[in-house]
């Protein structure tokens, strides 16, 4: 599930990007190569195991360096398959994980703001 309706889809420095999203309870992790980078908000819920991810490319720069200008992506919701991975398409997403995520990604917008 594609979330399109936000604030978040603009560019900005990957560090205003990192500092937001980690400090609202997105995880960075691991999942980043030099061009593309993906913060995920893990929720379990009595339906599974939900990932809210917010995808971002370089624009300008490698990811991770501070100063590397990234284009955030639309967020989607995804339901996670032991052991296949995370399914996005053809799912239905129980009310209360769509609603989490869409306090989650105002939450995130705020923040971002803040730092700009």
């Amino acid at each position: 599930m594609k979330f399109t309706e936000t604030e978040l889809e603009k560019e900005l420095k990957f560090s205003i990007l990192h500092f937001a999203a980690e400090s609202v309870g997105f995880i960075h992790a691991d999942q980043w190569d030099y061009e593309r980078a993906i913060f995920d908000y893990k929720m379990v819920h009595h339906d599974g195991t939900f990932f809210l991810r917010v995808p971002a490319y370089a624009v300008q720069g490698d990811i991770p360096r501070d100063s590397t200008i990234v284009q955030v992506m639309p967020p989607i919701l995804g339901k996670h398959y032991y052991p296949h991975g995370v399914e996005y398409e053809g799912e239905t997403f129980p009310q209360a994980v769509i609603d989490k995520c869409k306090s989650k990604l105002e939450l995130l917008a705020k923040t971002i703001e803040k730092e700009l």
